[in-house]
């Protein structure tokens, strides 16, 4: 797996050829097989083909215009019903106080990690997108205010291999047993 991960890059430019949909049934497995808080699998993805929602997904997206190249979003949704059970009328936004967001965010993204690593082994290209507002990107895809989209992962063949960008060396990050400056 670490080669993988090594390997893992952000693509922002996809060759014009149409993923298969058994990779995409293959990065959606590889997401719902991911751990969550209490098993909550907080997760839903909705994968987008169709030009035109492409189009108003990378409007809302900052107008990023290099999204469109991609065949396939991957739209990576949150349901905080996977946590709060009652019945209640909650709308949530980047501003949004409720523990339980923070839990289902983190939960969805690990998922969206699998989807990642997973493409970079099927030879896909990925790059996880969030610059956008909750209020600009639900309508596009009729999502409830209760829930909370994570992220738009683009999904493609890559015409580009970007070198790996610098990390941090491990000393610069690891701390024993309390932080220490």
């Amino acid at each position: 797996m670490i080669k993988e991960i090594r390997e893992r890059r952000s693509i922002r430019k996809y060759i014009d050829k149409t993923v298969e949909d058994e990779k995409i049934f293959k990065l959606i497995d590889s997401a719902r097989l991911a751990p969550s808080g209490s098993n909550t699998q907080p997760w839903n993805f909705i994968i987008v083909k169709s030009e035109t929602t492409k189009e108003r997904l990378a409007k809302a997206s900052h107008n990023q215009k290099w999204m469109l190249s991609a065949p396939v979003f991957i739209v990576c949704v949150a349901d905080i019903c996977s946590r709060i059970k009652e019945n209640i009328n909650i709308s949530l936004n980047e501003d949004s106080p409720q523990q339980e967001l923070k839990q289902i965010i983190r939960d969805t993204s690990i998922a969206i990690e699998h989807i990642l690593l997973e493409a970079n082994n099927l030879e896909l290209g990925t790059c996880w997108v969030a610059w956008f507002t909750q209020e600009e990107i639900r309508p596009i895809l009729n999502i409830p205010s209760n829930k909370y989209v994570v992220g738009i992962i683009t999904v493609g063949y890559s015409n580009e291999k970007p070198n790996a960008r610098p990390r941090k060396k491990l000393e610069e990050i690891i701390h024993y047993e309390n932080w220490k400056e």
